[in-house]
This record gives structure tokens, sequence and C-alpha cells, in this order.
């Protein structure tokens, strides 16, 4: 079944017939008390339980806000309509909010792609969309959001790696490509929670990291992947700066030099580009003859 919009009545017209049974009733009743009791007690008793009967079908919808609709386990429909409203007392009037809601998800450990524990943690915004869903499909649809976000997450984290150790193999990864995992997962929860007739508005990765346990050795990894790029553009950069010297150094004839010094030059060219320290100059004066 379907969400069916129903609306109710002037609320306003029904709060000043509710009253008037009520007070009015009362005083209608007492000029049948001096003459004649046994009329007046009828009077008075109708009164005051169709004012009272009469004000319990009142009810105010605020914006952003619904009212499910029962009549003895039967769905009669949902009231969106803002404002102070009446509908038929014997309804069973459940309150459900249509504003947009924040889930911060626990952080939670599960297992990557390659089988690392990791820390992970998910932000939802979420509202509810079908009113009925909400209220017949699921016991508790806010109770729902929380468990089947939680199987979402741990789900996306198995079918990802955290991160690439090897650029080459352009793999999607949790850390790295923060645009197409965040909209994976919200398509996950989406589907997950349409069954309850809940509308995903927004979902995203609020926390990851390595689990505690492997941190540490993980931090040693990337420190020496970033070692080892660095070195890489630090020698492919040398190898342009000896290359260009050696042709600078032969157009210019300033010096000659055979296979044997080029070979020299070119070792000592690298190892001062290269050093992570500071070169130590040698001057070459000469033999020093006795």
């Amino acid at each position: 079944m379907l969400e069916k919009i129903v609306k109710g009545k002037n609320g306003f017209v029904f709060l000043f017939l509710g009253l008037a049974c009520l007070v009015g009733g009362p005083l209608f009743s007492l000029n049948f008390f001096a003459g004649n009791g046994s009329i007046g007690a009828p009077i008075f008793i109708a009164g005051v339980v169709s004012g009272i009967f009469i004000l319990l079908g009142l009810i105010i919808v605020n914006p952003n806000q619904s009212r499910v609709l029962t009549l003895f386990g039967k769905y009669v429909g949902s009231v969106r309509e803002n404002g102070f409203q009446w509908v038929n007392p014997f309804y069973k009037k459940k309150k459900i909010s249509l504003r947009a809601r924040n889930f911060d998800s626990e952080r939670v450990k599960v297992n990557d792609k390659r089988g690392n524990p990791i820390l992970i943690s998910v932000i939802l915004v979420w509202r509810v969309q079908e009113t009925y869903k909400a209220a017949f499909e699921v016991d508790d649809y806010e109770s729902f959001v929380r468990v089947q976000t939680d199987a979402a997450v741990r789900k996306l984290a198995g079918m990802y790696s955290y991160d690439n150790f090897d650029d080459e193999q352009e793999e999607v990864t949790l850390r790295s490509d923060v645009g197409d995992v965040n909209d994976a997962l919200e398509q996950e929860v989406s589907e997950r929670l349409e069954i309850a007739g809940l509308e995903v508005i927004e979902a995203r990765i609020g926390y990851l990291a390595y689990a505690p346990e492997i941190a540490s050795a993980m931090l040693k990894r990337q420190q020496a992947e970033a070692i080892v790029a660095a070195r890489f553009k630090i020698v492919e950069g040398a190898v342009g700066m000896v290359d260009s010297a050696l042709e600078l150094l032969s157009e210019k004839n300033i010096i000659e030099l055979d296979e044997e010094k080029k070979a020299s030059m070119v070792s000592n060219l690298m190892v001062v580009l290269c050093s992570d320290k500071e070169a130590t100059p040698v001057l070459n004066t000469g033999t020093l003859n006795a």
C-alpha cells in the first residue's frame, strides 16, 4: 500500500463547537433541572461528553511534520498539511517528523579488501519520504537506519582497499577516491532504507584510519614510499642536470673529456646532487715537488 494523503477539517470551527457543547450543554440543562430533573441530567451529560469527544479530534501539524491516521487497525491516510485541524476522534494519530536528520555512526573495526583492519564511521543525512512505510513496514525506523547504515559501511569497506601501495594498480581506494566511495555508500544505504520509506540526502565517510595494531607499521610503510618517491624525483632531476652539463661543456669547448673522465664527472655530480647532506669540496692543487 502506498501513502494516502488526507486533509483534516478546520480546527477552529470544531474548537468553537466543542467549547459550545461543554459550556452550553450544562447551562441549557439548568433550565430543565429547575422544572424536571429527569430531563436536565441527560442534557448535561450529553453536552459534556459531546464537547470532550469533539475536542479529542483536534490536532496541530507543524511544518515538516505529519500525522498517520488509523481506524481500528486500518490505515486511513496521512495528514501533511500544516495548521490547526480536526479529524475523526476515533482515529489513532501517530506523529512522524519529515525533517532532515543527521546520523553520525560509531567507529567500527572492519577489514578492507586486502584484509587490513581499519576504523571507519559514516555521516548520514536522511529524512522520512513515505510515512506509510516508515510507520508500518518496520518496527522502529530510527533503529532501522542505525542497523542498516552499519551493515552498509561494513560491506563498503570490504569492497575497497584502504590505500594503493602501487600507483600502477589504478584501483579505487577508500582514502584517495573519496567522491566515488561516497557515491557508492549513498547508493548502498539508499537501497537498504527504501523499504522503510526513507530518503538518503547525503552519505559520506566521517572517519577513516588504520586500526591501532597496524597503524604504526602502515605509517612506516607510507613514509618509506614517500622517501622512495622523493628520491626518484631527485635522481630524475640529477640525470637531466648532468646531461645538460656535459652537453654545454661539449658545445662551448670548455674542456675535452674522455670516457673515463666523463664517467668520473658523472659519478661526482650524481653524488653531489643526490646526497641528502651538503657536499664537501676538495681542491686539487697539483703535486708539490721537494
